[in-house]
């Protein structure tokens, strides 16, 4: 055992995950992306030929403690997908294509095994986008993590012609907002869910609770939704003024994140079904209804603004319900219910 091992670090575990890499990411490679794989920076050809004028939109987020109930299941496969998917959608509210994504994993102890799934989702998720998978850092520090600890992050880059931003400016009063639905939790609020359920309520993760047809376990690691191919079709048929992603902060923080000045969002709460996992938790921590909405996406994912007339279009290309509508105001959102 050398110097290296003995602190902690397995250089001969981080040089066989590192061999399968390549191969794993074969399929999300994309023309512009130039050369191999494993260099000290990916390479990614900035010619636009069919836009005006390009501009990069980028973005970098993570699974937040979602992972720990990965952690818990001993089920990893999809939570590379769901930090692609939240990148996605990030970018995807100002009207960007995705082009690359990188990833960033540290950990106490590699477990190839455990990092190969997560590899694996992202692959998928990549794909899916169009998104190339151009490179990535995995760093054991034992004296930071703990030996099976470990933290997931992911940066985006994609692009949007310039005339063609999402940017919200044009969101007036009378205008609609439309709700796409989300799978689940998405990744946001598990750090109360954990509270909740097993730190005070004593739940296990293989029960299945009234009213659920499947066990927590499916519940709670339901992968992100990406959102990219409705946003790519609504484009085509209708104008879009604004596109909020609902993830921490709730309806609260992430509508007022695209409204100008002058109006507010106002959220009609009965207005679209609540999964079964929302109405459950909040019992359980007795919440408030705003509580409720500034900490889930209580079943909305995405929320899209966009003018009356465009409602009936909409509503027949996408899964979507009407949720609420703008008014005159000064950029908050109110909740009626």
């Amino acid at each position: 055992m050398n110097l290296y091992s003995q602190a902690g670090v397995d250089l001969k575990a981080a040089q066989a995950f590192k061999s399968t890499i390549p191969k794993l990411i074969t399929s999300t490679q994309r023309a512009e992306v130039i050369g191999s794989f494993g260099g000290f920076g990916g390479l990614f050809s900035a010619a636009f030929p069919t836009f005006h004028h390009p501009v990069l939109v980028s973005s970098i987020d993570g699974v937040g403690t979602k992972l720990l109930i990965g952690q818990m299941a001993n089920r990893y496969d999809g939570l590379g997908e769901d930090l692609v998917n939240h990148c996605v959608n990030d970018i995807a509210t100002l009207g960007a294509e995705p082009l690359f994504f990188l990833d960033y994993i540290g950990c106490g102890k590699l477990e190839p095994s455990v990092l190969i799934k997560i590899l694996e989702g992202m692959e998928r998720a990549c794909r899916n986008a169009n998104c190339a998978l151009l490179g990535g850092e995995t760093a054991q520090m034992p004296g930071i993590y703990k030996e099976k600890d470990f933290d997931l992050v992911g940066a985006i880059v994609g692009v949007v012609e310039k005339e063609h931003i999402i940017d919200g400016k044009m969101i007036c009063p009378g205008d609609l907002i439309i709700g796409l639905p989300s799978s689940g939790l998405h990744t946001n609020g598990y750090s109360l869910v954990r509270k909740l359920l097993f730190a005070e309520k004593h739940y296990n993760l293989w029960d299945t609770p009234p009213g659920f047809c499947r066990p927590l376990v499916d519940e709670l690691l339901e992968v992100h939704k990406s959102y990219l191919e409705e946003i790519r079709l609504l484009k085509k048929l209708i104008p879009i003024k604004g596109i909020a992603h609902i993830t921490g902060g709730g309806f609260f923080e992430n509508l007022p994140r695209i409204l100008p000045e002058g109006v507010d969002a106002i959220i009609y709460a009965n207005s679209w079904p609540i999964p079964p996992i929302f109405s459950f938790l909040t019992s359980l921590g007795a919440m408030t209804i705003e509580e409720q909405y500034s900490i889930f996406n209580m079943g909305i994912g995405l929320c899209l603004i966009i003018g009356p007339e465009s409602k009936e279009v909409c509503l027949s290309n996408v899964e979507g319900f009407l949720i609420g509508q703008i008014v005159s105001g000064t950029r908050k959102v109110e909740l009626k219910i």
